[in-house]
């Protein structure tokens, strides 16, 4: 099969680890790299491709058979209408756009075009969280009860100098952090219906939230509170956890989701399992059998970039649709709205019913 040529508009942080994923995959080549920094040259010249400073510029020289936005929150929305208006296939990573207006614009155009797109959730693709769901699904737990959730680490000062725009509207780490989390919850648990949050930006003093405390209600009645911080000096993080990103330190010992239901608990992603023996005998007095669900590790981008090999050639379709990141969206955008108000917001689905 001939390899995919894909431009990649964006050369921070994820938009490298996009290209070095596809440096390990023989079906991809990097076409060419699309950033108006000029901090973005040598990324560009060390790939041997050539640097553009927009998609505009990049399609009047040479046109990808895909691309990969790994732009800043605040460009998702023009970005990927122009790969659209150019009939481009694209991996827009998540957020699908800042706000859920604009991303209610962009699911509308992808869908009236037919585009072929993939929302960059890359956690879908985690084995990880597939065990996790598959265990979950197979009713060892009993009827699910409760999650515990969190996501706390501490990014250094030069995270937010190298790019300001995380330090504003559009930035943060419920828009950059916690809508996957947000995905992963509703993998694992359903559709959540309901979220109650108070922020709190005491410690940097940015215009965003550097903290968060989050309820949740979900429609099949499973409650979970959920809390997120990225000035908190804490393993209890996915990156910290799962061991799929060796940028990052992990401690095995460390937990950030515990799913529990009427017959036992699964902590993820260490994948501690606690169950009762005997379902007839369950009681808190009585020890529960002790296992541990196995697993496979991979890196989730990877896998998610030989999704995309297959969206773009429409061989597949995309595991995490514009409209599915476009719910994610909207439960981000409850609980910023819950944390500005200290009131509950009810989650709607578009016909206006509750979920």
């Amino acid at each position: 099969m001939k390899a995919l040529r894909i431009a990649v508009a964006g050369a921070g942080y994820i938009g490298l680890a996009h290209m070095q994923a596809m440096a390990q995959n023989p079906h991809t080549h990097l076409a060419c790299v699309v950033d108006p920094s000029p901090l973005a040259l040598p990324h560009a010249k060390a790939a041997g491709v050539a640097c553009y400073p927009s998609l505009a510029h990049m399609l009047a020289h040479d046109r990808p058979d895909a691309v990969i936005l790994a732009t800043p929150n605040a460009l998702h929305l023009a970005h990927a209408m122009f790969c659209i208006d150019a009939g481009l296939p694209f991996l827009l990573e998540k957020p699908i756009t800042p706000t859920v207006a604009e991303a209610e614009q962009l699911v509308a155009a992808i869908e009236q075009a037919g585009a072929r797109a993939l929302v960059g959730h890359h956690r879908a693709h985690s084995l990880i969280m597939a065990q996790a769901c598959a265990t979950v699904a197979s009713g060892q737990l009993g009827r699910l009860v409760s999650v515990m959730g969190s996501a706390t680490f501490y990014k250094p000062d030069e995270y937010f100098a190298s790019g300001p725009w995380r330090r504003q509207a559009g930035g943060g780490p419920i828009l950059i952090n916690l809508i996957h989390e947000v995905h992963n919850l509703r993998m694992l648990c359903g559709e959540i219906s309901a979220v109650h949050a108070f922020a709190s930006h005491a410690v940097r003093n940015f215009e965003v939230e550097d903290t968060v405390a989050i309820n949740l209600r979900f429609a099949n009645g499973v409650l979970g509170n959920f809390m997120l911080s990225d000035t908190a000096a804490s393993a209890r993080s996915w990156e910290q956890t799962s061991q799929e990103n060796p940028a990052y330190p992990s401690y095995a010992d460390e937990d950030c989701y515990v799913i529990s239901g009427t017959h036992g608990s699964l902590s993820v992603p260490t994948m501690r399992l606690k169950t009762y023996p005997n379902a007839a005998d369950r009681s808190w007095w009585k020890p529960f059998e002790l296992g541990q669900v196995p697993l496979q590790r991979s890196d989730p981008l990877a896998q998610q970039l030989a999704h995309f090999v297959q969206v773009a050639q429409g061989l597949a379709a995309p595991l995490v649709s514009a409209r599915d990141a476009l719910h994610n969206l909207r439960v981000t955008q409850a609980i910023t709205d819950s944390a500005r108000s200290g009131q509950v917001v009810h989650l709607h689905h578009p016909t206006g019913e509750l979920v």
